[in-house]
């Protein structure tokens, strides 16, 4: 891995700028604290020549180190999870840049504003989920009792579960994924991705071991790809994390497509998050 640098922005026109342009670009000003997040966290605006969006910018000053993740920053990988999802053509995961902030370095990623009716989760009575929902497995709910944890059996879901085996994502939980009012779902906090490790936890079992849909086949072999010693993915990613990390990434990407199969946990360690949302 090369010395951290900042991204810069794909083009720059003189015309308006693309979110991610804004994010890399613009004046950042905080406006306050995300109190729940782990690691510093600050709710900012971006703006540069009339356009302005509100953002999550995220300072490496404020990261706490991880001693299974003791290379790079938490920033850097969620950069880097950006890049991978912008690869695939599916738009999983906001516009997020690498760029200098009133606290140094740090992440800069789009706000996205969520609907909060769409039911992506649920806890239901039964050994088998009903129509239109996958099982994960059971969850304890209280005074002896358990209850089957499902998700929705929803194709942006499913394209989210290929990307997370892809990024190696050990932390998928329900409050890491942001469904919208115009039918877009966007995932966040990819901080802890990327490992040489497989770490692979996520809420998003559903399709375990099922065949792999001839659009993620076609997804993974542009990957493929675009990681090559000189695709321009392998390139962008190489300042990000380590040459052992995107080895390993494109050993993961090789492994779905030769299997054809969404993964299935390994039983070395817990496969869901904790807490699961």
């Amino acid at each position: 891995m090369s010395a951290p640098e900042r991204i810069p922005p794909r083009s720059v026109t003189s015309g308006p700028l693309s979110p991610a342009e804004l994010l890399a670009e613009g004046e950042l000003t905080v406006r306050g604290r995300i109190r729940e997040a782990s690691n510093a966290a600050l709710y900012c605006t971006v703006s540069h020549d009339g356009q302005e969006a509100f953002c999550v910018y995220k300072p490496v000053a404020g990261e706490r180190p991880l001693w299974d993740f003791p290379d790079g920053t938490l920033a850097q990988r969620e950069v880097a999870a950006y890049e991978v999802a912008e690869a695939t053509g599916w738009g999983l995961v906001p516009p997020t840049v690498l760029r200098e902030g009133p606290y140094g370095e740090g992440m800069c990623q789009l706000w996205i504003e969520m609907t909060p009716e769409t039911e992506l989760l649920a806890l239901v009575d039964g050994e088998e989920p009903g129509p239109g929902w996958k099982a994960i497995g059971f969850a304890e709910v209280g005074e002896g009792r358990t209850a089957l944890l499902v998700h929705a059996d929803d194709e942006r879901l499913r394209r989210m579960s290929v990307l997370d085996a892809v990024i190696n994502n050990a932390d998928r939980k329900g409050g890491h994924l942001l469904p919208t009012a115009g039918g877009r779902l966007y995932g966040i906090d990819h901080g802890v991705t990327f490992n040489a490790e497989n770490k692979l936890r996520t809420l998003l079992w559903g399709w375990a071991g099922e065949p792999l849909t001839d659009e993620s086949v076609a997804v993974l072999k542009g990957l493929q790809e675009a990681l090559t010693a000189s695709g321009a993915l392998a390139r962008r990613l190489t300042a990000l994390i380590t040459e052992a990390e995107l080895d390993a990434t494109r050993a993961r990407v090789d492994a779905l497509l030769t299997s054809g199969k969404h993964p299935e946990p390994s039983g070395e360690w817990p496969a869901i998050p904790w807490p699961p949302v």
